[in-house]
């Protein structure tokens, strides 16, 4: 195992998505579980989907904060898209550690909506990373995608694979990220990790996820869509495993070192965080039926099979996703592990006391 060489107490860690799903909620460890921290936390709050569920996620962020003296929590509505407010923020806080979890997401929304992934993950990540590069930054911690694997056949995925054939614009935008952190690393020493997050789930999640969007089409008696006639695998992962992955990765920055020919050897390195075990979606899905029928947010009679279609396979899909956590494992003595059924459970009970019950 590495050993940890960043130490969060005492420090100020600049949170970049921080009303999105991942990033409220290592907001919120961060504040539970470090002592003097100033986290910052930066999002533009756009429409892509219920803004009432990112505001509900800054509401417990602040609750939180308000508990814990000595630890601080300031929010600013900002987008990583804006130059010149990513640095007045670089300016006037000078953040020991960034995590960029600031993204468009969504492979399909990709197809329809292109300037949205130009302006956020391409210019909007240049824009840390030259922040980094002009203020020091001690370690940059990145979100990239289970989806740059695209179209590889092999599986587990590895980072040793090659991720040259991206199947949608978001995961080109992604691997893109890789390339630009590995660049300025190489360039300016930044030491930065990127996070291949394979398919996240949880309460208080992205209405546009699979799980999120059948239940609210299920409440609603409409049919849901189960893509590739469900033969579809996804290496389904908690949030709070992903959470705990990003937090140890954020405490050993890769070492900064030079090679034979005297220059910097890049401090660049990326891993998978995923389950490390594929479910099938049509599992899945009954787990999930049956999770929302004991949440009571189904009646215990629902007829699912009357509400269910299979069809083809969209595009910029991929049939698996599997991940190879090794790596992870052998440098943090961590992969995640939360059963299927008790991650849809958290979210059934989370979306019934959100939303409410059918009684």
């Amino acid at each position: 195992m590495l050993k940890y060489n960043v130490k969060l107490d005492g420090k100020t860690i600049l949170v970049t998505g921080a009303a999105g799903f991942i990033g409220s909620n290592l907001s919120k460890r961060l504040l539970k579980d470090f002592n003097g921290v100033s986290i910052i936390g930066m999002d533009s709050i756009t429409d892509y989907y219920d803004v009432n569920i990112k505001y509900q996620r800054l509401n417990e962020i602040k609750d939180i904060a308000a508990i814990k003296p000595g630890n601080k929590w300031l929010f600013i509505k900002e987008s990583i898209a804006d130059k010149e407010a990513v640095e007045r923020v670089f300016c006037e806080y000078n953040p020991s550690v960034v995590v960029n979890l600031a993204a468009q997401a969504g492979v399909r929304y990709s197809i329809t909506n292109p300037d949205a992934y130009i302006e956020s993950n391409l210019i909007g990540f240049y824009n840390i990373l030259e922040a980094c590069r002009h203020h020091g930054t001690e370690h940059l911690v990145y979100a990239s995608s289970s989806s740059v694997y695209g179209s590889n056949k092999k599986t587990p995925y590895s980072t040793d694979d090659k991720v040259d054939n991206p199947v949608s614009l978001y995961a080109a935008t992604k691997k893109s990220n890789e390339l630009l952190a590995h660049s300025y690393s190489k360039l300016y020493n930044i030491p930065s990790t990127g996070l291949r997050f394979f398919t996240v789930y949880g309460p208080a999640g992205r209405p546009d996820m699979a799980y999120f969007g059948f239940t609210n089409k299920l409440r609603e008696g409409k049919n849901i869509q189960i893509f590739n006639y469900g033969h579809c695998k996804r290496d389904f992962t908690f949030v709070d495993d992903i959470v705990e992955g990003v937090i140890r990765v954020m405490q050993h920055a890769p070492e900064k070192q030079n090679g034979e020919d005297g220059l910097p050897i890049p401090p660049y390195k990326v891993y998978n965080i995923g389950n490390n075990s594929p479910e099938n979606l049509l599992d899945f899905v009954t787990i999930l039926q049956e999770e929302l029928i004991r949440a009571k947010v189904l009646p215990q009679d629902y007829n699912f099979e009357a509400h269910k279609e299979l069809v083809p396979m969209q595009p910029g899909d991929v049939p698996v996703t599997y991940a190879d956590t090794t790596p992870l494992e052998h440098d943090f003595g961590f992969k995640p592990s939360t059963p299927l059924r008790k991650g849809l459970r958290a979210f059934a009970e989370w979306y019934a006391h959100f939303y409410g019950t059918t009684e």
